[in-house]
Order: structure tokens, then C-alpha cells, then sequence
């Protein structure tokens, strides 16, 4: 099929490109480059069946395609809060325009959306019904609201103009292709653990998340899509819960690293608990993780390793 990646030049989005590659789809990958990097796609290039394309999905484009994994948003905080009125029109207005140009031309939409929407969690683990307890007006909001939104309009294409359409919502996930300062948990760690810097715990670090290696949840992503009479949301992640010690504990011993912890004030409506239940997703997709935590932390400690530049590649 020709299937259009938006935010293909992204952590996620890459890997999905080369799957989808491996699988023999021709791919249209569409990127700004704001968080997504060249460098990530640039082995992809010379496929004849690949094509890049710089454009920013607020503004509408016309292209042929069959599927559409609309993956486009910032993605980390460091980057959504770094512009959060521009973090919400990706949201919103790149949701609508991808929703059009599915809807014209009758392709299948898939809708990488996120744990985000759940907020700071009073149900645990959190089922695909549980509504969320979001702050509409916090740091955090331009991007939860902007999912919560274009889930919304995912829904509203579908039943008022029959748009063939797929939800998935994605918790932690890591893994290659992790950018050195977005800012998430698992790159800080691994950058600190290799270069010998303070472990930054934020809070008291009994916080918990569930780590999904990027290969698991490609995987989800695209039974979600080839999924018949199953439009979602559905949780794709990893079920195993760690606190925040636990996983800087992990990451020092397998980095072998005489690093220190360092603790500092938890960010504002960040949440306590994170653990997706996914027996959905086992039951329609028969999907679950298969790369445990320490497996997925080793390759991506690697990852790392190259990007610091400690190893030759």
C-alpha cells in the first residue's frame, strides 16, 4: 500500500517508516524537523519505494495515499512546552487537515495518541474507558488537551462522515533513535549514567511508569492498523510497573556508572502512577510486549553510546 507517515522523521515515526518498508508498502514520510531529525530517515533515502517530505501538518497538503499513521506532535516536555500554542495547533489543526485528506481520498487514519490523556491517574491501572483527570489549564495541557481534542475529532470524522479510523494510545515508550536532550526519563538517565552527570530524580522518585521498547510498540501500532471491525482507543504499552528508583538503579548497573542520584522539585501535574492495562489489546490485536526492560535498556544504553560518541560506529 502507499501509506503516509506524518512525523516519520521521528523517534517512533522512523522505525515505523522502516517496518512499514520491510512489510513492502511504498512510504511517504512527512516531517518538520522540529523534534524529528534527517539523520533518523537518512539510511531510508536511497529506497525508491521512500520518499521525505518537509512540511509542517497545520497547513493542509494533498497527497494519494491508502493509510495515514498521523504520529505528528511533539512528543516529549522539553519540546511540547517549548512552544505550547504551536504544540495544540499540531494537535488540532494537523489532526483536521489529516482527517481531510483522509476523507477525500478514503484512506484509513491511525491516531498515535497517548497515556497523557488519562493525566495524573485515579484509576490504576488505567482501562481505555477510564475518562482521565486532566488539568485543563496547566504546563502540561497543550499537549493531553491537544490528544484528548483530536481523538475527539478522530471520532466525530468517523461517525458523521464514515472515516475509516484507528486510536491507539501509547505510554513510555524507548529505545534507539532517542534524542540525547528531549528531556524524557529513560534518555536522561542513560546520558547521565554515561557521562558520569547527577541522576536527576524529580520529586521522591517513587512515581511509577511502564517502559515499552520501541520495537513492542511499532509492532501494536501496526495490527492496529491492519485491524478490521476494531476502531479503538486502545492502550499499547508495557504493563510492568517500575518506580523511577528502580529504573535509575537499572540504568547505573548496566551502564556501569558511578553516577549520583540527584533530587530535585516534581514538575508541575506530573503523575504519580502510569500502568496501562492491556488486556484490550490482547484480546483484539493479540499483542503484548515481548522486550523486557533491562533487554530494551542495554540496546538503547548502546544507542547511546554512539550518539555521545564513547564508542565508534
Amino acid at each position: 500500500m502507499r501509506t503516509l507517515v506524518t512525523g516519520g522523521a521521528g523517534f517512533l515515526g522512523s522505525h515505523l517508516c522502516e517496518r512499514l518498508l520491510r512489510d513492502g508498502h511504498e512510504v511517504i514520510c512527512l516531517d518538520n524537523f522540529f523534534s524529528g531529525k534527517r539523520a533518523n530517515v537518512a539510511h531510508l533515502v536511497g529506497d525508491p519505494r521512500f520518499e521525505l517530505i518537509r512540511h509542517d501538518i497545520v497547513e493542509p497538503i494533498l497527497l494519494e495515499v491508502d493509510r495515514i499513521y498521523h504520529l505528528a506532535c511533539p512528543a516529549s516536555p522539553v519540546h511540547y512546552q517549548y512552544n505550547p500554542v504551536k504544540t495544540i495547533k499540531t494537535s488540532v489543526m494537523g489532526t483536521i487537515n489529516m482527517l481531510g485528506l483522509a476523507k477525500r481520498v478514503r484512506a484509513r487514519i491511525l491516531l498515535a495518541s497517548t497515556s497523557e490523556v488519562y493525566g495524573d491517574p485515579k484509576q490504576h491501572p488505567q482501562t481505555e474507558d477510564y475518562w482521565g483527570n486532566v488539568n485543563p489549564i496547566g504546563v502540561r495541557s497543550c499537549y493531553d488537551e491537544g490528544k484528548r481534542v483530536a481523538e475527539c475529532l478522530m471520532m466525530d470524522y468517523h461517525r458523521q462522515n464514515n472515516v475509516d479510523v484507528r486510536i491507539v494510545r501509547i505510554f513510555n515508550t524507548y529505545g534507539p533513535r532517542m534524542a540525547p536532550d528531549d528531556g524524557r526519563v529513560v534518555s536522561n538517565f542513560c546520558v547521565a549514567a554515561l557521562t558520569g552527570a547527577e541522576i536527576p530524580i524529580y520529586g521522591n522518585g517513587q512515581q511509577t511508569r511502564s517502559f515499552a521498547y520501541v520495537d513492542d510498540l511499532i509492532e501494536g501500532i501496526v495490527r492496529m492498523m491492519n485491524a478490521e471491525d476494531f476502531i479503538g482507543p486502545v492502550n499499547l504499552g508495557n504493563p510492568n510497573e517500575f518506580t523511577i528508583l528502580e529504573l535509575a538503579a537499572l540504568t547505573l548497573e548496566l551502564a556501569h556508572s558511578t553516577s549520583k542520584l540527584s533530587y530535585r522539585p516534581a514538575p508541575p501535574d506530573d503523575p504519580v502512577r502510569r500502568q496501562p492495562d492491556i488486556s484490550l489489546a490482547r484480546a483484539r490485536l493479540g499483542w503484548e510486549p515481548r522486550v523486557s526492560l533491562r533487554q530494551g535498556l542495554e540496546i538503547t544504553l548502546e544507542h547511546f553510546r554512539r550518539e555521545l560518541g564513547l564508542i565508534r560506529t
